[in-house]
């Protein structure tokens, strides 16, 4: 799964139209029925699903432009996780090559400018061009990336990466060693902190750097609420050697209560996860305005929901820890303010 809690606003956007891309807008904020299983019909009603909001970013005290681009990448993002988790097996790998191939469409559009004339920025250097159809993006939720590609200079390779760590995902149900979790989250998480710097025009390798560390540890804490869940979908992203050092087994995940051997290994995730959030929440400090704002509510969400499992007593099986708005919003008062 990508991290889709980054983009955990969506219920917000469902609630203000105003913000809502023109794209996505036809029936994204209702209930859909049978889930289809094109494209087309999945990139519509991506808009329509909202994520468990884990990490809000008070998208009503952003400015309106910054509200539209995030909705727009909000969609895409959504699309990416339905078509790699909610498809029919058989079909998700040909339903992320149709997502692939346009996005190539949306860059080599965006690459030719008005007029047909190169347009450097946000296309330069996009890999896999060559082999793609012409023509503009099919797909809505691709369609309704264009202002925030061009406005924004974009690159494309975070959305890329993110379909790439879906593909992954359809291959992948276990991680030998922290380092190819962290390889994972590379592809599924860090693209998305990358993305959101170039919405606020605030993208320099330093704050990637630090962006980077946030995006995977509020992936990590994403992994450690979502325990249960995930082995219901045949994953595991806890790695297997910290498995093994604290003596868990398959089955002690399948448990309805977290045996000792589950809280402990939990809880040196937990603390793992809080360490990498804490020496990437600098970022905050080197932000103003909007942009402070927003992954302020980041940072404090990755907080809050280390907080709850924490306070869980590091049973996560019982029922998946969730941080009440008090401590989300004592957290980002706290980071906005200090700037960390």
């Amino acid at each position: 799964m990508t991290l889709m809690s980054l983009f955990a606003f969506a219920g917000e956007l469902c609630r203000d139209g105003d913000v809502t891309p023109e794209a996505t807008r036809t029936g994204e904020c209702r209930a859909t029925g049978a889930a289809s299983t094109s494209a087309a019909a999945i990139a519509a009603q991506a808009g329509a699903k909202a994520s468990a909001e884990n990490f809000p970013v008070a998208l009503r005290f952003l400015p309106r432009r910054y509200r539209g681009h995030l909705a727009a990448v909000y969609g895409f993002a959504r699309s990416v996780d339905d078509m790699g988790d909610e498809a029919a097996p058989p079909e998700r790998a040909a339903l992320l090559d149709e997502l692939e191939a346009d996005v190539r469409r949306l860059y080599r559009m965006v690459s030719r400018g008005p007029g047909g004339n190169q347009a450097g920025g946000a296309a330069a250097g996009s890999p896999g061009d060559a082999g793609s159809d012409g023509g503009p993006p099919r797909l809505s939720a691709v369609r309704a990336l264009a202002p925030a590609v061009v406005s924004c200079a974009i690159p494309a390779q975070p959305f890329y990466d993110l379909i790439a760590a879906n593909r992954q995902d359809q291959v992948v149900s276990r991680y030998p060693a922290f380092g190819d979790l962290e390889d994972y989250c590379r592809l599924s998480a860090n693209p998305v902190g990358r993305i959101v710097l170039h919405v606020f025009g605030m993208a320099t390798p330093e704050r990637e750097a630090l962006s980077d560390r946030v995006c995977t540890a509020l992936q990590l804490a994403e992994h450690w609420q979502d325990v249960a869940e995930d082995l219901r979908a045949g994953r595991i992203y806890l790695p297997q050697e910290d498995m093994q050092r604290f003596g868990c087994t398959e089955d002690d995940l399948a448990a309805p209560r977290a045996s000792p051997q589950v809280r402990a290994l939990m809880a040196f995730e937990e603390r793992r996860a809080r360490r990498l959030l804490d020496s990437g929440a600098p970022i905050v400090g080197t932000l103003r305005g909007a942009a402070r704002l927003a992954v302020a509510g980041y940072v404090a969400g990755g907080r809050a929901a280390l907080a709850a499992i924490a306070a869980s007593g590091h049973d996560v099986l019982r029922a998946t820890p969730r941080p009440g708005p008090a401590r989300v919003a004592a957290e980002m008062v706290r980071a906005y303010a200090t700037g960390k």
